[in-house]
């Protein structure tokens, strides 16, 4: 039905809300999308068991597909952070600086696959 955010003292917890079929009561139910420590202790990795954004929704074939990529980029880029550390400070930048990152990671690409022997017909 939403996705919303709640601001608590250390950022926003995202959740989303779900409108039940009145087959099952009806009323509206608030799913946390976020671990806690009830998670942890149960060892229930939340965030790769509840999905956002739900199977049946016409946005989901789009981005699941996107989603291997998108993890993929994120860990080369984390990977290049000093101590885990941003290169830059405010979201701005930090855009910035990811789009330079995938603009060299594009070129080197493009660069390497240039020098290729090309396939045999």
């Amino acid at each position: 039905m939403r996705t919303h955010r709640n601001a608590d003292k250390s950022g926003y917890r995202w959740y989303n809300d779900y409108r039940l079929p009145d087959s099952l009561g009806g009323g509206i139910v608030t799913v946390r999308l976020h671990a806690n420590a009830a998670d942890t202790a149960r060892k229930f990795n939340r965030t790769e068991n509840v999905r956002p954004i739900a199977p049946a929704d016409q946005g989901f074939a789009g981005l699941f597909r996107r989603r291997n990529d998108a993890e993929s980029i994120n860990r080369a880029l984390e990977d290049t952070l000093w101590l885990g550390r941003a290169h830059s400070l405010g979201h701005r930048r930090q855009l910035l600086n990811l789009l330079g990152y995938a603009i060299m990671v594009n070129s080197l690409a493009l660069a390497r696959h240039s020098k290729a022997a090309p396939l045999a017909a």
